[in-house]
């Protein structure tokens, strides 16, 4: 798949800190991409599908007064993926963090998980993840940082998350090779690791009483937000964050 980006910013386009955010145009993504301008990153909202989304994303941070761009790009196709970071260097000058918040879910039980639906989340998550994480090696600028997106039901185990806990495992031992493989450099890699958190993906399917029990899980109470994640982000893409690498953070209230 190719892909494609529209422009729109304000000041000069070479200055300041760059980051990239697959899966921008919607939940973490987006409340991410958000948090990062407002920490005055230029930004790449890349999207798969959902133009508008991403466009409406791209809108409110130049009307904040920063800088983006979309550009629509399959993370699992290394030709678009090239072209994503591409795009980023033409148009800011280079790539400082890249958070790979791009991800499919699929939930049902091992003994009845459809096989394609499998390849088709694990061409996601694993593949997508690989492809991102080789693109942010080779082209995020010294001292940066990569962060990935784990999902803390990895340690939960809950019934119906195999296939899906299983990507996500993926991620997070990928991801620690990373900061291992990028020695020298000054970059950091990290994965966050959600607990329950209130996006489409998470709630899509799920009954009242089963946001209930699970918003009670944590001590303190409730389900996550889209900010709380984007906060931590904010923190491992910081300089105030630089010294937190190779590290899972289960960002999740406290359940495990």
């Amino acid at each position: 798949m190719s892909s494609s980006s529209t422009t729109r910013h304000d000041g000069d386009a070479t200055t300041g800190r760059v980051a990239v955010v697959t899966g921008g145009s919607r939940g973490i993504g987006r409340e991410t991409g958000t948090r990062l301008a407002r920490d005055g990153f230029a930004v790449v909202v890349n999207y798969a599908n959902g133009e508008e989304a991403a466009e409406s994303v791209v809108d409110a941070i130049v009307d904040a007064g920063g800088r983006a761009i979309a550009v629509q790009a399959d993370v699992a196709d290394e030709t678009a993926a090239a072209a994503l970071f591409d795009a980023a260097e033409s148009e800011f000058g280079g790539v400082d963090v890249v958070v790979h918040a791009a991800g499919r879910m699929v939930l049902t039980p091992i003994a009845e998980l459809n096989l394609a639906d499998l390849d088709a989340m694990h061409r996601t998550n694993i593949r997508g993840t690989i492809v991102i994480a080789q693109q942010a090696a080779r082209r995020v600028r010294d001292e940066g940082a990569v962060i990935t997106f784990s999902s803390s039901v990895v340690g939960l185990a809950f019934p119906g998350y195999g296939a899906y806990s299983a990507s996500k495992g993926a991620v997070e031992a990928l991801t620690l090779i990373l900061a291992r493989e990028l020695r020298g450099r000054g970059i950091t890699a990290n994965s966050v690791a959600p607990g329950p958190t209130a996006t489409d993906l998470f709630l899509q399917g799920k009954d009242e009483e089963t946001i209930a029990r699970l918003a009670a899980l944590p001590p303190l109470e409730r389900l996550g937000t889209p900010t709380d994640i984007a906060e931590v982000v904010s923190f491992l893409a910081s300089p105030g964050g630089h010294w937190v690498n190779g590290q899972v953070v289960r960002a999740n209230g406290g359940i495990i």
